[in-house]
């Protein structure tokens, strides 16, 4: 249950209109719902416990990732006092698409340890993968809408007067958020709709290919923000215009030195005799022509060398076409599914921070925005609620030897991964649970025993934030529309939720609502998802060798088992089996089954299991099963084995699809 409710805004005038704070036309965007949102922002953002389950380098900074959704994430920053001086976001578009991660089976490091039958696996085998499901990017455009208004208010309530934001969409969606935009920030307040072209052509489509996002950028302030002039490269129209070539091999084009036509006025004086009204004072002229920086032309005028090296580029316009789009061989990628190009964040970054700045990215996915903002000089807060987003940032972070604590929302929800596969798996874990067409579409299925018959049961969309919340506005829904269309002969319904406003209050607005026959009953989807976590089986030795100065611990680990990767390749072997054009040969793990294991990890520093993580040594198997040490990569196989100093006192383990155990060793 959260611990309080935190205001979007500093103060709120009892009977106020909610966006007034906001806008100058104090016009609200209405679509269907869109007055349920406003009773959520009067309500406040829910605040969770927030702890800390790693620490990564001295973290001077103060650099986070935190796991957990956006409005919770902002929560704790403005509990905290923290302020944010440029957000990018790149939420789902409402594209309807599902997104899916590739999940790599490792090689089995028993065999891969001789190097040359492994170099030859590398040569003969095709890397064994199957793929998971991050995220659906599904929606209901009016939950959507809701869902958008909510994040951006809260994102909102912790941006410093002069912060920008960037907000990355497509065409599926932009138009909408815009409108969004304007009310929450203010028309005035609106800089640019930039577009970037992300992709080449496309041949295939029916109309317009549609190769280019919108990102739309705005002020927090409209007299007092952060923008740097940055410079693009020239396309190839302007560089063709240098077309002059020195002995050095500069190129260069001639500039006008004459003063005509100026407001200013000039300097009237011969030099080299040819008289004019010139720019400069002829000092300046002189200079120029010791330099070498001046142009003689034939008929015995004078003008200057420009030269393409020295020129700092175009001033960057809305239409970035420069930025190649994340390809199959960039040394950047990091195999995410909406990974988006450093180039593109380092534009925005540079432009709308400075050094020593905050940058947030509150879906912050690869965590492309963090490892910029870090090697520009900034400090970074990276949100996502997907541990997927979580593990990939805090990898790509701590090989670019960045600092930062890794921390959790305890906002109730044990995850299996992400949204999508916790509400995947619901299905499977709730007890009788059987899929009902006959109920609506509010009703997730039903339930059959023998005192009440088909019990539909009501699951929140752990896809959208607000709706974890049970309140009276849920459950007005739910009594006056859902209910009200269910068949006579049902007796009872199931409520699941994640958290709860005032139970005492749900049940008095039931009682005196409920006009139906029908029982509600009320669960707590928590205690079921708490109790449907496994935690991963290992075998393994812990050993020294007082020979080496210092001793040198080894943890050598003998068998692995995953139910959960083993759940999924099955899943995974029985679809292509069943769609396979040709034979398909499914996917096998060892008896040791260490090829499902991507991260060993060694805490060295305190076996308390409360305490946050210290990583004093580490090992990342990689999808071609070479491994990086320590953040170090190197092109050698893993051969079962991890290396400490000192006397390890726990280990963590990162299955291939992003499951952690911890094993206390001491």
């Amino acid at each position: 249950m959260a611990i309080k409710y935190v205001p979007y805004f500093p103060t709120t005038v009892s009977g106020q209109a909610v966006l007034d704070n906001f806008t100058r036309t104090q016009r609200i965007l209405k679509y269907k719902e869109s007055d349920k949102v406003t009773e959520r922002i009067v309500r406040g953002m829910p605040l969770y416990e927030v702890t800390e389950i790693e620490s990564v380098g001295e973290n001077t900074s103060e650099n986070m990732i935190i796991h957990g959704e956006c409005v919770s994430a902002c929560a704790y920053l403005k509990e905290q006092g923290i302020k944010v001086d440029l957000v990018y976001i790149d939420p789902p578009f409402a594209s309807g698409a599902d997104y899916a991660k590739k999940v790599y089976v490792r090689r089995n490091p028993l065999i891969a340890k001789a190097v040359k039958q492994a170099e030859q696996e590398l040569e003969d085998d095709e890397l064994k993968a199957f793929e998971e499901k991050m995220y659906g990017d599904i929606w209901d455009k009016e939950k959507y809408l809701n869902w958008m208004y909510e994040n951006l208010m809260a994102i909102r309530s912790v941006m410093s007067e002069n912060a920008s934001i960037y907000v990355h969409l497509d065409y599926h969606i932009g138009h909408y958020v815009k409108i969004l935009l304007d009310e929450i920030f203010g028309e005035d307040n609106f800089r640019n709709e930039i577009i970037w072209k992300r992709s080449t052509a496309h041949s295939d489509a029916e109309f317009y290919g549609n190769n280019f996002d919108c990102i739309y950028f705005y002020t927090k302030s409209q007299f007092e923000y952060n923008f740097n002039t940055i410079f693009q490269p020239y396309d190839e129209s302007y560089i063709a215009r240098f077309t002059q070539i020195d002995e050095d091999g500069r190129k260069w084009e001639s500039g006008n030195l004459t003063a005509k036509g100026l407001s200013g006025g000039g300097y009237d004086y011969t030099y080299k005799g040819c008289r004019s009204l010139w720019r400069m004072p002829i000092e300046t002229m002189k200079k120029l022509d010791e330099e070498g920086r001046l142009h003689f032309t034939k008929n015995g005028g004078i003008r200057s060398k420009v030269y393409l090296d020295e020129l700092p580029g175009m001033p960057s316009q809305a239409m970035w076409l420069d930025i190649k789009p994340i390809n199959s061989q960039a040394k950047e990628k990091e195999g995410y599914a909406t990974q988006k190009p450093e180039a593109l964040l380092e534009r925005i970054i540079k432009a709308s921070s400075n050094e020593g700045m905050i940058v947030a990215d509150f879906f912050g996915g690869s965590g492309v925005t963090a490892a910029v903002a870090e090697k520009s000089g900034r400090k970074f807060i990276h949100a996502d609620i997907n541990i997927n987003s979580i593990q990939t940032a805090r990898d790509r972070l701590k090989t670019n030897g960045a600092s930062f604590s890794v921390k959790k929302v305890q906002d109730g929800v044990t995850l299996y991964r992400n949204p999508i596969q916790t509400k995947d798996a619901i299905t499977r874990i709730i007890p009788g649970l059987r899929v009902d067409p006959t109920i609506g579409p509010m009703w997730v299925g039903s339930i059959m025993d023998t005192k009440y018959g088909a019990s539909p049961v009501y699951v929140p969309d752990l896809m959208d934030s607000s709706s974890r919340i049970l309140d009276i506005v849920t459950m007005n829904r739910i009594v006056n529309d859902a209910m009200t269309q269910l068949p006579p002969t049902v007796k009872r319904v199931i409520v699941y939720y994640v958290d709860i406003i005032d139970r005492q209050e749900l049940d008095d607005f039931i009682k005196d609502n409920n006009d139906t026959v029908i029982e509600i009953e009320l669960r707590d989807l928590k205690e079921l998802l708490d109790n449907a976590v496994l935690q991963d089986d290992v075998e393994y030795i812990v050993s020294e060798d007082p020979m080496k100065i210092p001793d040198i611990f080894t943890v050598s680990i003998n068998r692995f088992y995953s139910d959960r990767v083993s759940h999924k390749i099955r899943e995974f072997n029985e679809k292509s089996i069943a769609n396979a054009k040709k034979k398909y040969t499914p996917i096998e793990l060892s008896r040791e089954g260490l090829e499902a294991i991507e991260m060993v990890s060694l805490d060295c520093a305190t076996a308390d299991p409360n305490a946050p993580w210290h990583s004093d040594a580490e090992i990342k198997i990689e999808r071609d099963s070479t491994v990086t040490i320590n953040g170090r990569k190197t092109a050698d196989f893993w051969d079962g084995k991890i290396h400490a100093e000192t006397q390890p006192l726990r280990m963590k383990i990162r299955n291939i699809c992003g499951d952690e155990t911890i094993i206390q060793l001491q």
